[in-house]
Order: structure tokens, then sequence, then C-alpha cells
């Protein structure tokens, strides 16, 4: 198995723990009364981020790592580890408030209103540049930055009605969710 192999598959066991990890923790918000926001983008989201994985595994699963794109990459994890740390049993992968409640605003939220996505940008850029495949860094940043548009601008909304400032359309009760 070459380096490029082990690199995809450190990815897949991350994001499949980050998943479980993102369930439970959804699953606590909605019964906390959680509303869900821009449930529409998520499987988008889901489908851009699997694609990323299965053309690094595809393309990249032969080739050495370049040690200055992976240096970028361990820092990159450090950061992720620190985001999800800093949300707590709020980090999820969907967008939900709890009614009432503050956007958290320790750790990276200190400084920055989104700096899980700012990770997310460089990680998927950082991670086929790591395996010599620009075109793949290129194509795939252009089509995750069009979605962090459309995802920010969602979870902008969700935020401001968190703290009761009107709900933005495209809200829905985690009370309806758990029913469909």
């Amino acid at each position: 198995m070459g380096e490029g192999a082990w690199l995809v598959a450190f990815l897949v066991a991350q994001r499949l723990a980050e998943l479980v990890l993102a369930r439970r923790n959804t699953a606590q918000l909605k019964a906390e009364g959680a509303v869900e926001f821009g449930a529409g983008h998520y499987p988008v989201m889901v489908l851009l981020h699997a694609s990323w994985l299965a053309v690094l595994a595809w393309l990249g699963h032969d080739r050495d790592l370049d040690p200055g794109w992976l240096a970028l990459f361990i820092v990159l994890q450090a950061g992720r580890v620190w985001v999800i740390a800093s949300l707590g049993r709020r980090w999820t992968t969907r967008v939900l408030v709890l009614p009432g409640t503050a956007p958290i605003a320790r750790g990276p939220y200190r400084w920055l209103r989104h700096p899980n996505y700012l990770l997310v940008v460089l990680e998927i850029a950082v991670v086929p540049l790591a395996l010599g495949l620009p075109f793949v860094a290129l194509i795939f940043s252009l089509a995750n930055a069009a979605l962090l548009a459309w995802r920010i601008r969602v979870e902008n909304r969700a935020l401001t009605w968190a703290v009761g400032e009107g709900p933005p359309p495209g809200a829905i009760p985690s009370a309806t969710l758990a029913k469909g």
C-alpha cells in the first residue's frame, strides 16, 4: 500500500468516526429541541465529500506524499480537533441550533465565526496537493466554495434566529424530523 493509500485510509476512518460523533450529538440536540436549517443541502455536502475521498483513493492511492503539504495537513488536523472540542456536544455535520442559545465563543470561535469551514477549505486543497494532484485540488475547491457559500448563509440565518431575531425560511422543527 502506497503512502497515498495510508492518507486516504486515515481520512476515511476519521470521517466515519466524526459521523458517529455527529449522529450522537445530532440526536441529543434534537431531543433538546434543536431546529435544523438547510437540510436540503446536506445530501449535496455528503456527495461532495464522498466524491472527494473516492477520487483521492482512485488517483492518489499509489502516490508518494509531499512532506511540506503533509506537514500542513497535520497542522489542519490539530485545528479540526480544536474546533470539535470547542463546540463540544454542539458539534455536528448538520446545521442545528437550540432556540435561545448564543453561538459558541470559545476556542477558535473567539476570532472566527466559521473556523471549521476554513479548515475544510484548506483540507480539500491540501490533501490532493500532498498527493501531487493539483487538478483535483482545484476542482473540489471550486465545488466546495459553491457549497459553502450556500451553507454559510444558511448557518448565519440559523444562528441569528437562535438568538431571537426571527425564523429564516426553510427551518424544519426537530419534532417534524423525528416523525419523518
